[in-house]
Order: C-alpha cells, then sequence, then structure tokens
C-alpha cells in the first residue's frame, strides 16, 4: 500500500503485509539500504515517485569502510544531511604515507589540491553513516523496509516483478516500474545477467580490527587516514570520533596461505602488525575491541554493463575496487545522483533513454577506470617513491590530490596534470628498467588466485 511523504515510513519484519496480499506496486524499487541505495531513494522519493527501498539487514549494521573523500561533502550537503554527517565524523584534512623502507614519513593535506575549496572530509563509523542515509531517505518519502532479502527479479515489458522474503519467513512481491540495484557485492542484478567479470590484475584479502587506546598523530592530523606499505600489501589506520581506530592490511594471497590452517587469525593479525614498525608501535598499548580479528576476500570486478530498458546498478554492484583511496562511497553516492537522473529520463522522457544510458554507462567505468590505474601500481616502488617524496613540478602534486580528493566528475582542469604525473612515473621506470622488472615480476606472483578464499566474508575470530 502506498504511502505519503508525511506518513511514517520505516517498516519492519514484523509489521509486514501477510502472504495473501495482492502484488504491491511502486515506481522504483531500491535493493540495498547502503549509500548508493539509500541515496538515490532519498533523490527520488523528493521528486514525488514512489520508491520503496529494501535493505536484507537491520540497520546499524557492521560494514568497513570507514574514510571518506572531500568530494563527499557536496554531496551531503545536497542530500540535506551535512551537519548530521559532521556530528558522527572525525574530520579528516589529508593522508599519511608510511614505507619500512623510507625513515621519514610523508604528509599530505586535500587543501593543497588543484581545487582548495574542498580541504577536507571525515572518518566516520560505516553503521552511523549508513543508518542516517537510510532514515533520511524515509523522511524523504521513500517507503523503506528493513530485514529484507531479494529472492528473484523477473522483467517484463512494463518493469519488474520482484519476490522477497523477510526475517520471519513472510513473502512480499512487488511489480516496479523500474529497479535500482544497490545491493553492494551482493550484485543481485550481476549475478542474474552473469554480467560481473573478476578483475585479473587485482586479487588480495583484508584482515582488519577495531582498536581503543591506540597512539594517533597529532594536532590536526589526528583525523587523517595513514596508508601504511609492507613487504606483502599495505595498512589503513583510520581514526573515528568515538576514540576507537580501525587498522587493517589489504595482502595478497600467497601471504595469507603462509598462514596455514591451524594458526588464529588474530595471532596472524598481529604478526602482520609487527611487519610496520611503526602502526605495531601506535597498537602496542592498544585493546582490540571484542577481542575480534575479520578477514574479508577483495576481488576486484566489473560490470559488463550498469543499465537496461528498465533496470540500472549503482556503485559495487557495477563494480568494486581495491579500497585504497578510500573511493568506494563516493563513487556510489556519486553513481546514485547521476542514477536519479537516468531514471527520471527513463520513466518521463523514454525517447531519450538510450542517448541518457550511454552516458550514464560512461559516466560509471570513470570512476574506477582513473583510480585504478593508481591502486594497481600502488605498491610498485616508483609509485612509491613518489608518493614518499610528493613534489610539484607542473603542478602533478595538486593534480594527484585533486584525484585522491575524488575531484574527478567536475570542471577542475587537473587531467594534464596527471598524465604529467604518469609520464614522470614511466620516465623514472625506464631509468630504473631492472627495478621495474622485478615490481612486475613480483605484482603478477602477487596477484596469482591462491584458491584459498571463496566469497566476501571468509572468517571472523574473536
Amino acid at each position: 500500500m502506498s504511502q505519503s511523504p508525511t506518513t511514517t515510513t520505516t517498516t519492519t519484519a514484523a509489521a509486514a503485509a501477510p502472504d495473501s496480499l495482492p502484488i504491491e506496486g511502486c515506481d522504483v524499487f531500491v535493493i540495498g539500504g547502503g549509500p548508493a541505495g539509500s541515496t538515490i531513494a532519498a533523490l527520488l522519493a523528493q521528486q514525488g515517485r514512489d520508491v520503496v527501498l529494501v535493505e536484507k539487514e537491520h540497520h546499524p549494521r557492521f560494514h568497513i569502510g570507514e574514510s571518506l573523500l572531500p568530494a563527499n561533502v557536496q554531496l551531503f550537503e545536497k542530500l540535506g544531511v551535512h551537519d548530521q554527517v559532521d556530528k558522527i565524523g572525525m574530520k579528516k584534512w589529508g593522508i599519511e604515507f608510511v614505507s619500512i623502507e623510507h625513515e621519514h614519513r610523508s604528509y599530505v593535506e586535500f587543501a593543497d589540491a588543484w581545487d582548495k575549496t574542498m580541504p577536507s572530509s571525515w572518518q566516520v563509523r560505516r553503521s552511523e553513516l549508513d543508518e542516517l542515509l537510510f532514515r533520511n531517505a524515509a523522511t524523504r518519502g521513500a517507503r523503506t523496509l528493513e530485514g529484507c532479502k531479494v529472492r528473484d527479479v523477473q522483467f517484463d515489458d512494463d518493469g519488474a516483478t520482484i519476490q522477497a522474503v523477510l526475517d520471519d519467513g513472510t513473502r512480499r512481491t512487488w511489480h516496479a516500474r523500474f529497479v535500482v540495484d544497490a545491493s553492494g557485492r551482493d550484485t543481485v542484478l550481476a549475478n542474474k545477467f552473469r554480467s560481473k567479470e573478476k578483475n585479473p590484475d587485482h586479487n588480495s584479502t583484508a584482515l582488519f580490527g577495531h582498536f581503543r587506546n591506540v597512539r594517533r598523530l597529532e594536532g590536526k592530523r589526528e583525523g587523517n587516514i595513514s596508508i601504511c606499505w609492507f613487504p606483502h600489501g599495505w595498512f589503513w589506520f583510520i581514526p573515528l570520533a568515538d576514540g576507537s581506530t580501525s587498522v587493517g592490511a589489504v595482502c595478497w594471497p600467497y601471504y595469507l596461505k603462509s598462514r596455514g590452517s591451524s594458526k588464529p587469525l588474530k595471532e596472524f593479525f598481529y604478526e602482520t602488525l609487527a611487519m610496520c614498525p611503526e602502526l605495531a608501535d601506535r597498537v602496542k598499548n592498544g585493546e582490540l575491541i571484542d577481542d575480534a580479528v575479520h578477514a574479508t576476500g577483495n576481488f576486484s570486478y566489473n560490470g559488463s554493463h550498469a543499465t537496461g530498458d528498465r533496470y540500472l546498478m549503482l556503485g559495487d554492484a557495477f563494480a568494486f575496487i581495491d579500497p585504497m583511496f578510500s573511493s568506494g562511497v563516493y563513487l556510489a553516492m556519486h553513481s546514485a545522483f547521476d542514477g536519479a537522473e537516468l531514471v527520471a529520463t527513463a520513466l518521463d522522457r523514454p525517447a531519450s533513454h538510450a542517448k541518457a544510458r550511454r552516458e550514464f554507462e560512461e559516466t560509471m567505468r570513470k570512476g574506477p577506470r582513473e583510480y585504478a590505474w593508481f591502486i594497481y601500481r600502488a605498491t610498485n616502488p616508483t609509485i612509491r617513491d613518489m608518493f614518499m617524496h610528493p613534489r610539484n613540478p607542473l603542478r602533478v602534486k595538486e593534480a594527484l590530490l585533486s584525484l585522491l580528493a575524488g575531484d574527478i566528475y567536475g570542471a577542475t582542469p587537473m587531467w594534464w596534470g596527471l598524465r604529467r604525473f604518469k609520464a614522470l612515473y614511466y620516465l623514472i621506470s625506464w631509468f630504473n628498467a631492472r627495478r621495474t622488472w622485478r615490481g612486475w615480476r613480483k605484482h603478477r606472483f602477487n596477484i596469482q588466485d591462491m584458491g584459498k578464499l571463496q566469497g566476501e566474508t571468509i572468517q571472523t575470530e574473536g
């Protein structure tokens, strides 16, 4: 039954309609209550459309990926939630780079980017941010339902029929004019269409935990993210506003396999931390919250397509890349803003839909493509040296910081600066041909699939 925007719109499994009710109708059905799904649901509801937003879990629910980009700020402002995010967030002004092969640490600030108007962002608990955005969608008029897992989507000439099941086993069916897949790494529609293609150039695993009472950077830099290289991958160090700190290692499959079958995950995690002395020193007096260490597969993938006549895929439901530069939430939310325009075109101006789809497809590929060039080379010694000695000849540092800030869809004239950065990289690599060859061979070994991990979450030990 449709609800007006003034009606309380969050429904739980306990209040679900019985199976005997007829098929429910809506304009847009959104699968997934994360940043992408909640954002597009809010935008479409504000257009006056009947939107149903479902989330398989109940908020607040755990999710990794706490670091946001400065480009997120204007999106939160457009959604009307800037002040709410500011209250839960830890201010982030820049990035620290740590390498065990260098005696110094490198610091960069977003204020030094090409565009000086995006100097900061936040570190956030994703459970808090995701719930905030989900509730905002309900406030804007979307019908929201938690504990609802989509089982099947069948398309027809008028839209799609969606079948779902609630926590208590109750089944619900909707018919929607348009479907948005924002299911993240569940990739509901990509699995249905078999359109997900594993990226052969990246294959890793993340081990992580949350700590209390760790040593942080001081002053303005306290909220900065730290990226620390070690022989088998890289670490993140993300301070949160509640005093806790997210610490994780993204490592290659061969290294995880070296753990064997008997060593506890927690012991293996601490042994990994010890490989970066600076990071180990920061956590040595800390307390691992809930005494828990998690591990998750970090398989990058791309979709063959992001749109159809009556559907689109947003964020990780379309493509997933290594989270080294914290781009995930921004790419998801930006795709939701563009996606809301595409849905409006499909429903209101179908004659213009084909052209809008082509433009949307290109936009969806742009973000992952631009970040991927750096991500796949981030453990290369040449890139590491360039990050550890950031200089600004021909404005290459400003251009790089613009990319790291998420300023990739606007009019900032940074692209020639990034091309010059890449040219310097290739030039330095050429003059260090032996090191470059060794780095390439090591990377090819690193990304081998050892057959160890299947799926997303593989283990949690507490």
